[in-house]
């Protein structure tokens, strides 16, 4: 590890991972979220990548509960999606010695992909509509989001899918996610200190880029608490589109 954090290329790639995922932590653009573990696997492998990252993620967690602490939740929507999210994790964790990142990030990818489509034809159609919700749906989706946020931290579009079409205010759409991710990234800790994966090499570098997840994360808060919903929502699905893609791509190349 000592060669890692002496290496500039780590830091040419966990840099921008962290700022991203923290901006998306922030709850700009909460895609962005997926994009950490694949950008820093540039520079190590993807499971020391996403050991690395667990405990930013946490530290963001509680600087996004610390930006978001006067603002409403909805926590219908924590209630439907977060038994299911406990299920994934425990299916995550089962899993984890036989789930590559390459079939996660095709999985993600095309969920993501797919949702953004139905909101396309939704919306051209003059169906794009808020939808209420749905206990079975958010037990589904809640399930799916946490078994891809433990096997690659990749939990937002599978959340997204859900929670997008509820239409809610920038404002309370944020806050709400910011405490459903915060009790699951809480919650992986349990079975990554169990693998062995947050040994101290891995929590020497995440210490090292905490800084730059604390900034990003009240940085990104700022931004979505000054956006209307008109411009948000646009903006949001355009990234998940982008994101869609690239995942797919990799995720694709690497299975065959």
């Amino acid at each position: 590890m000592t060669d890692l954090l002496q290496n500039p290329i780590f830091y040419a790639v966990a840099v921008p991972a962290v700022v991203l995922v923290g901006l998306s932590k922030g709850g700009f653009g909460g895609a962005l979220g997926v994009i950490g573990v694949p950008l820093m696997a540039l520079a190590m492998p993807p499971v020391q990548a996403a050991a690395i990252l667990l405990p930013i993620l946490v530290l963001m967690d509680i600087a996004a509960l610390w930006a978001w602490r006067s603002a409403d939740r909805d926590w219908h929507t924590f209630r439907n999606l977060i038994p299911g999210a406990m299920v994934g994790i425990g299916i995550g964790w089962l899993m984890a010695a036989i789930v590559t990142e390459a079939a996660v990030k095709l999985i993600v990818g095309l969920i993501a992909f797919g949702f953004v489509l139905r909101w396309v034809w939704q919306k051209y159609a003059g169906r794009d509509k808020p939808h209420g919700h749905n206990a079975i749906s958010g037990a589904f989706w809640g399930t799916v989001s946490g078994f891809t946020s433990f096997v690659a931290h990749a939990g937002g579009p599978p959340y997204q899918v859900y929670t997008l079409p509820l239409r809610q205010d920038p404002k309370l759409y944020t806050a709400t996610s910011v405490v459903f991710f915060a009790v699951v990234n809480a919650v992986k800790l349990i079975p990554y200190f169990a693998l062995g994966e947050l040994d101290t090499s891995n929590l020497k570098a995440a210490a090292a880029l905490m800084p730059f997840a604390f900034l990003a994360t009240v940085a990104g808060a700022a931004v979505v608490k000054r956006m209307r919903a008109e411009i948000f929502y646009p903006i949001t699905y355009a990234l998940v589109f982008l994101l869609s893609l690239k995942l797919i791509w990799d995720g694709a190349v690497e299975v065959w």
